[in-house]
């Protein structure tokens, strides 16, 4: 089974701020829109190399949608930065209004996300941002895994038109794609190749889930078919399909509620696609999360590398007594 290296810890949101630096320096159309969080998004930089294209609108993030959608008039490239949970529960109207409904091309810069917030708790641990998120037309949904993804990513939203809400994190995590890859919007990343499970997976649960697997293929023998969804929305549907039609069962992880992420749009495929096999879901439990700290609300909430390997071998076990 493929190995990965981890290279080092580093932030996905690091990722997002170099690129994005990056990016102003390749295009005079970008800009940059923060809600008083620069330093929390590494934003620090761009804004000092291009004051003239850099906004901080202060906590009025409702009124920094309206701004991005505007300038997008003027066939600039916004790029508008705050917190998952203030980018999407906090402004969703100015969202669906000003940007969704008339396909503005602004990419919506979301960090923080998800438990791994850690310490700040359940009032800015965003849940439910990917189901909010997907549920709105026209709008893409990407969820990285690492610096590298996160930077590659930042890059290619660039390139597409339309709305995009892309997601990333606050902890250091280990950083293990490749540096040079090439960021496809909607086709997933098969990572490895496996017989007896397909596990689809998002965010920072990505290496959870490849640690997981090394302990199960050398204790166990057990060989997972690792994809990496990077982009929820749109769904690569054919990778999916193609591995359970393999494997013959299947466990989503992701970092964030089950009800309307990741997990879910998977069940509709496989049933759309008439893909009746054994499902299973890493995700948090229809709950708020709490104050503390990342790995250990990972392992509280039964989403970390642990609670992936008892539910890996459950699903397993499932699936042989079905053919039994």
């Amino acid at each position: 089974m493929k190995q990965y290296e981890n290279k080092g810890l580093k932030e996905t949101r690091a990722g997002f701020g170099e690129a994005l630096t990056f990016l102003g320096e390749k295009n005079t159309k970008i800009v940059a829109l923060c809600a008083d969080l620069t330093s929390s998004l590494f934003m620090n930089q761009f804004s000092k190399k291009f004051p003239e294209r850099f906004f901080q609108i202060g906590i009025a993030e409702a009124n920094m949608m309206g701004i991005a959608a505007g300038l997008t008039i003027g066939e600039y490239i916004p790029f508008a930065g705050t917190f998952a949970n203030f980018a999407t529960s906090r402004v969703y109207d100015q969202i669906r209004q000003s940007i969704a409904y008339s396909h503005k091309n602004v990419k919506i810069c979301a960090s923080h996300s998800g438990l791994t917030l850690g310490e700040d708790g359940a009032t800015h641990q965003s849940l439910e941002d990917i189901g909010m998120m997907k549920m709105l037309p026209g709008m893409t949904v990407i969820n990285t895994c690492d610096y590298n993804q996160t930077y590659s990513a930042t890059l290619a939203i660039a390139d597409y038109f339309g709305p995009v809400y892309l997601r990333f994190g606050r902890p250091a995590v280990a950083n293990f794609t490749d540096k040079n890859q090439v960021f496809e919007i909607g086709k997933a990343v098969l990572l490895t190749k496996g017989k007896d499970i397909t596990v689809v997976c998002t965010g920072h649960l990505v290496w959870e889930v490849l640690e997981a697997s090394k302990v199960l293929y050398q204790k166990e023998g057990i060989e997972c078919e690792i994809i990496n969804i990077h982009t929820i929305k749109p769904l690569d549907e054919k990778s999916i399909i193609r591995s359970v039609n393999k494997t013959k069962c299947i466990l989503t992880a992701e970092e964030h509620n089950y009800w309307g992420g990741l997990g879910e749009s998977v069940a509709r495929i496989l049933t759309t696609n008439r893909c009746f096999v054994q499902q299973s879901f890493i995700a948090v439990d229809d709950i708020f999360g709490e104050s503390g700290k990342p790995m250990e609300l990972l392992k509280k909430y039964n989403i970390d590398r642990n609670a992936i390997i008892k539910k890996i071998k459950l699903l397993i076990g499932k699936k042989g007594k079905k053919k039994n």
